[in-house]
């Protein structure tokens, strides 16, 4: 038997290879789905078949490219009504090798969820691993919201039931090899620790630390926001992602090239560092640090060309991929040399006003009208926050921006000064001018010994 598992940064998700003998089977693959190819031909393999656990809303899944490339068939859980692949009934079996993999409809993240259950033959009749998808994550438990509020409760029985019903009972020495790590949106704190089993999140699993009702009452009441380019995941999830082919491969542009494109209705996107994006940038872009691609799919446009201004050319693979994994295809090219390019030619640059945390304390203190908006979630806000800030979080700051006023210095702050960074550049395209972000965020202010309300 052989395993990998494969991670993409941009949306923590994970995603596996699993075989045994000359067969394999592949779980939520990516949508650049070479990878999976490249390890079958490296174990002299055939990829048998695709299992997805979940209609995905945060990515662009790869099952039906991956099938084309290697003749596999697809499953999938029994909801929605997928145009692709076939169902896997609750309880089926697969072989794979002398692996058996038996599916688990296991609903609640959605009411398709279905887990795979894998018993290793060739050493015994257990379970040694399981694929919960978004079920069950490392500490946390899937996000039950996509239904809307009047569905929660029922969702979140769901939930309940699935885990203590389904997958629990496999056993405590069972693997668990959920769909994302920690930074996904679709959990509200998995944990960073990237190995578990069954048996060490009933020890450890806040969520499972929990009675029945004490689940579904916390379930019901998480806070989780919903970007907009969940709708194109939906869409795409279900129908079937036009093919990737060999990658993104954005073209070079001139200074002069770029700036006509602007002109043209292009939106640019600078994945420099903070720092490097209040020194000097191009007006009108947003700051989306290469750290921070999934803010991305909040304010990207999917109708309109999507300009790149990038710290080096070593980036371009990496934020092309991960932006055609959230279905963005219209990359319409990048600043060719850099920002450096642009204001060598003479042409404008805009600034960002930065503070540190000291310089924050100190415009704080002469009370000059100095509004602080955190833009981080809101369980991180509650968890420790400057005092009398307001709480707006990053992504829907062009949305509620007519709670922040335009009169006031305003200054942005999120946990490191990337989601600020991003928040405030929202600010500046809508012509806002006195604003600031706060490098270091509240790591800095918390270092510094300055005071935090909860």
């Amino acid at each position: 038997m052989i395993f990998e598992k494969i991670k993409s940064r941009v949306v923590a998700h994970l995603s596996y290879f699993v075989g045994s003998g000359h067969e394999a089977a592949v779980v939520d693959p990516q949508r650049d789905c070479q990878v999976y190819v490249d390890i079958a031909k490296r174990e002299g393999m055939r990829i048998k078949y695709v299992f997805e656990t979940h209609r995905n809303e945060d990515y662009v899944i790869g099952s039906r490219e991956l099938a084309c490339l290697t003749g596999a068939e697809i499953y999938h859980g029994p909801w929605p009504e997928f145009e692709y692949g076939d169902r896997a009934g609750d309880g089926q079996e697969f072989r794979v090798g002398k692996l058996k993999i038996t599916a688990l409809h296991t609903p609640g993240h959605t009411l398709g969820c279905t887990s795979y259950a894998v018993t290793d033959l060739a050493t015994g009749d257990d379970v040694v691993m399981v694929f919960t998808g978004d079920a069950l994550f490392i500490g946390d438990t899937g996000r039950t919201d996509f239904a809307g509020p009047e569905k929660r409760r029922e969702w979140s029985e769901n939930l309940y039931n699935s885990i203590y019903e389904k997958l629990l009972p496999l056993g405590d020495h069972v693997v668990l090899c959920p769909a994302h790590g920690s930074g996904s949106v679709c959990g509200g704190g998995i944990a960073d620790r990237e190995v578990s089993t069954l048996g060490a999140e009933r020890l450890m699993n806040p969520h499972l630390q929990m009675t029945r009702e004490e689940f579904i009452d916390h379930k019901v009441n998480e806070d989780h926001n919903y970007a907009p380019y969940f709708r194109m995941m939906e869409k795409y999830n279900v129908e079937g992602a036009p093919f990737l082919g060999c990658g993104p491969n954005p073209r070079t542009l001139t200074p002069k090239e770029f700036k006509e494109m602007m002109e043209e209705g292009a939106v640019v996107m600078d994945t420099r560092p903070p720092p490097s994006f209040g020194a000097g940038h191009i007006g009108g872009s947003y700051s989306i640090n290469i750290a921070r691609l999934g803010m991305s799919g909040w304010v990207l446009p999917y109708d309109k060309p999507i300009l790149l201004v990038l710290g080096g050319q070593d980036e371009l693979d990496y934020v092309a991929r991960s932006l055609s994994r959230m279905g963005f295809d219209n990359v319409g090219g990048y600043l060719s040399g850099t920002v450096a390019s642009w204001y060598l030619n003479a042409l404008p640059i805009e600034k960002l006003n930065l503070l540190t945390a000291a310089d924050l304390k100190e415009m704080m203190a002469k009370d000059e009208g100095l509004l602080v908006v955190d833009v981080r979630s809101l369980d991180e806000y509650n968890g420790g926050h400057i005092e009398g800030s307001k709480h707006v979080y990053a992504g829907l700051v062009e949305q509620r921006a007519g709670e922040i006023p335009r009169d006031r210095p305003v200054a942005l702050i999120c946990k490191s000064g990337t989601r600020s960074g991003f928040a405030s550049s929202m600010l500046l395209r809508m012509g806002y001018r006195n604003v600031y972000n706060v490098l270091g965020g509240m790591t800095a202010w918390v270092n510094a010994g300055y005071t935090v309300a909860k």
